[in-house]
Parts: C-alpha cells; sequence; structure tokens
C-alpha cells in the first residue's frame, strides 16, 4: 500500500479514535462555517442583483427594451451588447446561459431577441463557434449613431456623393461620426488608404489623432489596428492599410505620402475654416486624392462667427457631388452629452444669446462687418510654444474704465500666420503692481515689451523695474497701416483658453456704420485694447517698409 507507506511515517497511524474523532469534527465545523459563508454570499448576491437601479446611462435603455431597472437587467443588456460588437467570450456566456431560468422576468434568450429587432446586424456579428473563425464585422451599430446622421450613412453606403461637409455646432458628434466612418470605409475597402489633416501639424495628436483612436475603441477594434506617433499613422494589421495623419502647413509631407498598395481614397480635413481658402483646399484634394475610382472627402467645422468667412461662404454654393449635413448638440442624445455639457449650453443661451447662437447651433450671425475675417479660434498647445522663436509682447496702458493689457504672441513670416498666446488685462492696477504681475509671469529683462508711448513716464517706469520697455512708434497714419497689416495676415490664431479677451475682441470688431447701416471707413476706437496691445507688440515688424 504506497499510500499509507507514505503517511505512517507521520504519526497517522498511531492516533487513537477520539483524536480521529476530533479532527473529523473540527473538518465538519470548517466545511460547515464556508458552506455558510457561500449561502450569505449568495444571498446578498442576490439582493444586489434584485435591487432597483436609477442610472441616466442604463435606466432609459431597460425601459426600451421592457425590461425591470435591476442590477442584473443592467448586466445582462450589457453582456449582450457586447456580444452583439463581437465579443466572443460575451457571445459564449450567453450560450452556456441560454436556457437557464433567471431572477427577472425576461430571460436572456427573450432580450436578446429584442435587441437583435433593433439591430439587424447582431446575427453577422457572432463568432462561428464551429470552426473558431473571428467575428465577421458588418458595420457600425445603428445605437452609435446620432439619428441626424443616419440618412448620411445609407448616402456613404451606396456612394451617393464624393464630398461629404459637416457644419455643426458643439456638441454635434460630427467628428465623433466621421471618425467612425473612416474606420469603417477602411474595414470594408481593403485597398484603400485615409489621410486626416488640420491646418497646422502640431494640432493633430491632441484632436483627430485621438479621435480616431476614440473611434476604433469604440467598435472594438483597438486588436485590429496599431497606431504609432512617429511617423503619426495608424495601420490596419490584417491588410497594412494606413491612416496617415499632415498638417496643411507642410505641403511637402501630403505631397510625399506614397502608399505601399492600393491608393488614398479617403480624406478628412477636421476644422476646415482653419485651412486658408478654397484654392489650398482644392491643392490638397487633388494631391491626396489619387489612384482610385472611388473617393470619400469628409470636411468638419463649426461655422465662425463672420457669414463672409471663406468656409461659411463654401457651403453655400450648390455642387452636385458634395452632401452638406447640419447639426447641432440638440440633434444627439442628451445622456452622450452629460448633463453638464447641457447647463453649459444653457447658461450661454441666457447671458449671451449671439454667443450661443454662433457657438453651439452653428449659426454664423455676423452682421457681415467684421473688421478681421482671418481669426482662427484653436487652442495653442504647450509644445508649440516651445518652439516659438519669433516672440513679441505689447503694452496697452489703462487704468479705468478703460483696463491695462498686456499680450505675447509669436510671428510665423514664412506662413504670415500670427498666434497670440498670453494676455493679462485688469483694472485699478499701478504700474508697479502690473510689472512685478509681468515678471510673476516669466518675463525677464531680456524680454522687449513695446508699449503704448503715449504714457512715456509709465515706460520709464517699466525700465526702472528693470524691464526691457520701449515705447511703439508711431506716427500719421500708423493705426490704420497697422491694421491692414493684421488683416493683410493668412491668420490670426488666438487660444481663446489663454487669451478670452483678445479673442472676444478680434471677433467682435466691427466697423462703424452710418444712420443707414453703411459701413464707415476708418477703425472704431473702442473694445480693443487686446487688440492695440498686439498692434504695439508688432510694431517692429510692419513699420518695416514692404510689411
Amino acid at each position: 500500500m504506497a499510500g499509507y507507506e507514505n503517511i505512517k511515517d507521520k504519526g497517522f497511524d498511531s492516533r487513537t479514535t477520539e483524536d480521529l474523532r476530533e479532527i473529523a469534527t473540527a473538518g465538519g465545523k470548517a466545511s460547515g462555517e464556508a458552506r455558510r459563508r457561500k449561502s450569505n454570499f449568495r444571498k446578498v448576491l442576490n439582493m444586489l442583483l434584485t435591487a432597483e437601479i436609477d442610472n441616466p446611462e442604463w435606466t432609459p435603455t431597460l425601459k426600451a427594451l421592457g425590461l425591470d431597472s435591476t442590477l442584473e437587467s443592467a448586466v445582462n443588456a450589457a453582456v449582450i451588447k457586447k456580444a452583439l460588437a463581437g465579443n466572443v467570450r460575451a457571445y459564449e456566456a450567453i450560450r452556456d446561459t441560454l436556457g437557464q431560468t433567471l431572477k427577472s422576468d425576461l430571460d436572456i434568450e427573450e432580450q436578446l431577441a429584442k435587441i437583435t429587432h433593433l439591430n439587424a446586424q447582431a446575427e453577422a456579428l457572432k463568432p462561428n463557434t464551429d470552426n473558431d473563425q473571428p467575428v465577421k464585422y458588418t458595420g457600425i451599430p445603428s445605437n452609435m449613431i446620432a439619428p441626424v446622421f443616419a440618412p448620411v450613412v445609407f448616402d456613404i453606403q451606396e456612394h451617393g456623393h464624393t464630398e461629404y461637409v459637416f457644419p455643426g455646432g458643439r456638441g454635434s458628434t460630427k467628428s465623433s461620426f466621421i471618425s467612425q466612418q473612416v474606420i469603417d470605409l477602411i474595414k470594408k475597402n481593403d485597398q484603400m488608404h485615409a489621410v486626416v489633416m488640420r491646418q497646422v501639424a502640431d494640432t493633430l495628436r491632441g484632436s483627430v489623432y485621438q479621435q480616431i483612436l476614440w473611434a476604433i475603441e469604440a467598435l472594438d477594434l483597438s486588436d485590429e489596428f496599431h497606431a504609432t506617433v512617429s511617423p503619426m499613422e495608424i495601420t490596419r494589421i490584417s491588410t497594412g492599410q494606413k491612416i496617415y495623419f499632415r498638417g496643411a502647413d507642410d505641403p511637402g509631407k501630403v505631397k510625399s505620402i506614397k502608399v505601399p498598395f492600393g491608393y488614398i481614397g479617403i480624406l478628412w480635413l477636421e476644422e476646415l475654416d482653419q485651412f486658408t481658402g478654397p484654392e489650398s483646399v482644392r491643392k490638397i484634394e487633388q494631391s491626396v486624392i489619387r489612384g482610385g475610382d472611388v473617393a470619400y472627402i469628409f470636411k468638419s467645422f463649426n461655422p465662425p462667427k463672420s457669414a463672409s468667412n471663406w468656409a461659411n461662404k463654401y457651403i453655400k454654393i450648390p455642387k452636385a457631388s458634395r452632401l452638406i449635413t447640419e447639426s447641432t448638440y440638440l440633434d444627439v442624445p442628451k445622456k452622450w452629452l452629460g448633463k453638464p455639457f447641457l447647463d453649459e449650453a444653457e447658461f450661454l443661451k441666457e447671458v449671451n444669446p449671439e454667443a450661443y447662437e454662433n457657438e453651439y447651433m452653428g449659426v454664423a450671425n455676423g452682421n457681415g462687418g467684421n473688421v478681421f475675417d482671418n481669426v482662427v479660434i484653436r487652442e495653442i498647445t504647450d509644445e508649440e510654444i516651445a518652439q516659438f522663436d519669433h516672440i513679441y509682447n505689447g503694452v496697452d496702458w489703462g487704468w479705468y474704465p478703460d483696463p491695462y493689457h498686456f499680450t505675447r504672441c509669436h510671428y510665423d513670416p514664412a506662413r504670415l500666420r500670427l498666434l497670440i498666446f498670453t494676455e493679462y488685462r485688469c483694472n485699478k492696477q499701478s504700474n508697479r503692481q502690473t510689472a512685478d504681475k509681468l515678471i510673476e509671469m516669466g518675463i525677464t529683462g531680456n524680454d522687449i515689451l513695446t508699449c503704448d508711448s503715449a504714457e512715456e513716464k509709465s515706460v520709464g517706469d517699466y525700465k526702472a523695474y528693470g524691464l526691457l520697455a520701449r515705447g511703439a512708434i508711431k506716427g500719421p497714419g500708423s493705426v490704420e497701416y497697422s491694421m491692414k497689416w493684421l488683416q493683410s495676415l493668412r491668420e490670426i490664431v488666438i487660444d481663446n483658453v489663454r487669451c478670452p479677451k483678445t479673442a472676444e475682441e478680434f471677433l467682435e470688431y466691427e466697423y462703424e456704420r452710418d444712420k443707414d447701416g453703411e459701413v464707415i471707413s476708418g477703425y472704431p476706437d473702442a473694445k480693443n485694447h487686446g487688440i492695440d496691445a498686439v498692434r504695439y507688440a508688432t510694431n517692429p515688424i510692419w513699420k518695416k517698409k514692404g510689411q
């Protein structure tokens, strides 16, 4: 007896009957305690599963499916949704559960039938368990598409148009929709590659690159794509198809794209209004879309305030191959946006209806008298600022009610672009106080400050405090000349988070009008303190001959 030989040396054969009885009793107690713990756990779990929930994400879904609002129903629905999206493990859990009785009134088979009714492609998304083949991809689930975009889906599938333009306000989910369509087209066209662009290359990583990654994750396709930052591109692993990311400010990199096979058939231009105009966009399309018979061009933007902006005019020109779909946050299910977003929109609607109409409803409600039609409002990243090498600082003196205003900007002469990324505005602050604030902000004795020369004493004070201040060179016609120079720039880029007052002034600054509503020549001297600070800052540039 091999087993007996193994234990006899440990003294088991020498134990008394009483010893064995005590061991058995202790084992029985331990076993009973374990059973009681499991029983208690089952009771607690059962109570939790049958508890009512009130969750803004799940309660409407359960109600639509005719289910009771319990945690168990939510868990079941979550598993089923995962299965419909192609999750093999979720499907196997459902398959193993079918036929068993559940606590809820509707069993999982009936829930599956209801969701299948809402999504006709559910069966195609189930894995083939007989040969363990991967899930067949058939498209974007309908519950991931805002109703306003539903007709566009069918048009894209039928290739009713080549160009799809999406002007819309904040929260309209136009970018989310387009990013999903890009992935969908890549999946359905093995020979097709995509290019995603913005005007400025430095803005790609934090916007459209992340947006495409979001779409891949949302469609549960993360295992099928590989993303890199340098070079910035995303590759479909099984086919080698590429999604390239480029900035229009470097045309050479756009023209140099060479695909490994097939052709570039998908182009997305995000923030269309930030591109330099229709001719520039046309050249991009001609450079990128080539080599195939079928192409899809997506363009999205938030309509600028000025109706005279080129992008606003662009969508008013009919074109047979173009489909325009306008959208607002009101076209989107509220639960997608969340209460904070909706509250913010309602607050702006109450305190500034015109701004609400433009920002959230996408209405170009400027009256056509805007002085600056070249303003671009966007984020200026820390990475961009770190590369700036032509920085200018300007000061417009003020006390009250006129404010003191300091500005900091970068000029890119090759692209005729001015980027405004810092401001400081205050009332009733002495020269000593404002100087201390600038020093606190990082301004040193090596930074030239070009100030309004009308206050020579203030300029002298700044010099006494260790700042490299000097008065702006003015003269007859200097206001008109400097304003025309600003208007002639290709772009005046303003970060409205870093410089809210400057952005507001440049966007809302308009020509004066006579009693008949006709524009009066000249520039109004009101609500322009940030503009004046920018004029002074750039004084060394525009005062040169030829500028």
